[in-house]
């Protein structure tokens, strides 16, 4: 691979196709406000090393917090969060800056919390973010237990010390969901929403962020680096946003609005971007000529003869896997949408609210299934019965069984 491939660069040149933020506009006309709104503030921020808490964590350090928490169980991550943000020019961590390699849904995350509590502002990006993680009724229980459940007991543990801003991430899944974990993301934003009277509650949904921990693209970087084969859908397209991008959809929509909305950048369909592009491009800047291959085998024996001939493997496929759309969405047409206030974000404002009652019976009914031998095809059922949008799609074939 490259060694000076830089991922900033063809994310501008191949993926989102812009050289300046598409947030750009509406971070220069609300820079008063988000200074006022962070600057010498108390945060928290749970599942601070992932892609998307470390792009608000660098988004939200232009602005000069005073003090910074960040909790995230995977300790390698907060490691390098740390060297990343020590070693960059444009921000600069606090003295009174933390942070805690532990699962906010331990007892031990509650001692911290109440350690420094009240925070002036709280956002939590601790979640299961794969359609992956449905192949069986293990991973979906881990995934609604940490999507639904934890963030359910956050927000109980909030409401002893009030922040005046609390975010919690969402999805674009989250709209006309057919998988599970953008049913356990739109069942999420109903938790949330739930308690939009008694905190000052917002949330995102956003397209995918390109070369983000774990995603497809960041697996090409991964493979080539390991000198395998590279794997892609040939029919899926999506809408991208840059790392950095994705830090500042949600420093915005955490600081910036109103308890009980939820936010989405106004991408175009025309913007969206076929994974198959993103593929050829990346083998392309690396020097190679794609070699494209029918079969897994046929893609990991050309390794050998096709690097030196300056080609490289990929294996194209028409996706066919459990929960898999073709392409994503933002909103439903039942939703309202104020589309005048920000230059690049929408702004749903009348998601439904259950009421804490209501919510409560259903905390209760998933925790239930979960005490039970259940299998997949239960859980679905009951999140048909929760979500009446909820549209599965099942074809018998997860991620995990594929290149």
């Amino acid at each position: 691979m490259n060694l000076f491939f830089n991922t900033n660069t063809f994310i501008q040149k191949h993926v989102t196709f812009r050289n300046e933020s598409f947030f750009a506009k509406d971070l220069v006309q609300f820079h008063n406000q988000l200074l006022n709104e962070i600057k010498g503030k108390k945060v928290l921020i749970i599942g601070g090393a992932g892609t998307i808490g470390s792009s608000f964590i660098r988004a939200l350090l232009k602005y000069q917090p005073g003090k910074l928490v960040v909790v995230d169980i995977n300790e390698n991550g907060l490691t390098e969060l740390v060297r990343d943000c020590r070693s960059r020019t444009d921000i600069q961590l606090p003295d009174d800056f933390k942070t805690y390699p532990v699962n906010f849904g331990d007892p031990v995350f509650k001692k911290i919390f109440l350690s420094d509590a009240p925070f002036d502002i709280v956002a939590n990006f601790a979640a299961h973010k794969h359609v992956r993680s449905e192949k069986d009724v293990y991973s979906i229980e881990a995934m609604i237990e940490n999507n639904v459940l934890k963030a359910k007991a956050l927000l109980d543990l909030l409401l002893l010390h009030e922040p005046k801003h609390f975010f919690c991430v969402s999805t674009d899944k989250a709209a006309n969901p057919v998988n599970i974990m953008g049913a356990s993301k739109k069942l999420m934003e109903e938790v949330i929403l739930a308690y939009a009277d008694a905190l000052p509650i917002t949330t995102a949904r956003f397209a995918n962020v390109a070369f983000s921990n774990g995603s497809l693209p960041a697996g090409f970087i991964e493979r080539m680096m390991k000198q395998q084969p590279l794997s892609c859908p040939a029919d899926v397209k999506r809408f991208f946003v840059s790392p950095d991008e994705s830090g500042e959809i949600c420093l915005m929509a955490c600081v910036l609005g109103n308890s009980g909305e939820i936010y989405f950048p106004k991408l175009h369909e025309d913007q969206m971007v076929n994974f198959k592009d993103i593929a050829l491009a990346f083998i392309k800047e690396n020097g190679f000529e794609p070699l494209i291959c029918a079969t897994e085998t046929e893609a990991r024996n050309a390794m050998a003869t096709a690097i030196p001939q300056k080609k490289y493997p990929i294996l194209l496929f028409d996706s066919n896997t459990s929960g898999e759309k073709l392409y994503e969405e933002f909103y439903t047409d039942e939703e309202e949408l104020d589309m005048q206030y920000f230059t690049s974000l929408g702004i749903i404002k009348n998601a439904p609210r259950r009421s804490k009652l209501e919510l409560n019976k259903i905390i209760n009914e998933v925790e239930e299934l979960f005490t039970n031998e259940v299998n997949k095809n239960e859980v679905v059922q009951l999140l048909n019965k929760l979500l009446p949008g909820f549209q599965h799609i099942e074809t018998g074939t997860n991620l995990d069984q594929k290149m």
